[in-house]
């Protein structure tokens, strides 16, 4: 999530580790991302837009949107920038695998 651009946020009321990225430089509005699972485990990200901060303190409603252009638009980035580092894990994990198979001079001359 760093490499998307995000930071991690630790809710101090839930524990709940989560990432946001800032649009301006003010807190808001900003992208959140949770790190979740389905019922058959397999991790997904859910991904809002917060506009604002709750209205009153101890409040955990926001103005928050889940849909429309922006949100859309970083998802289909996010998704990307996942889809390339995961390609690039199993390309790195290939190279690192012929290079463990191809043995060195000394290697090859002893047998070792």
């Amino acid at each position: 999530m760093q490499r998307a651009g995000y930071a991690e946020h630790q809710d101090f009321n839930t524990r709940q580790t989560s990432y946001t990225k800032r649009l301006a430089g003010d807190f808001y509005p900003r992208f959140h991302v949770y790190s979740e699972k389905d019922h058959d485990q397999r991790q997904f990200l859910n991904l809002h837009l917060d506009q604002k901060k709750p209205s009153y303190a101890g409040a955990h409603a926001h103005n928050a949107e889940y849909e429309g252009d922006l949100v859309e638009e970083e998802a289909n980035r996010l998704q990307g920038l996942i889809k390339n580092q995961m390609d690039n894990q199993g390309q790195g994990s290939e190279i690192r695998n012929q290079q463990s198979d191809q043995k060195g001079f000394w290697e090859k001359l002893f047998g070792q």
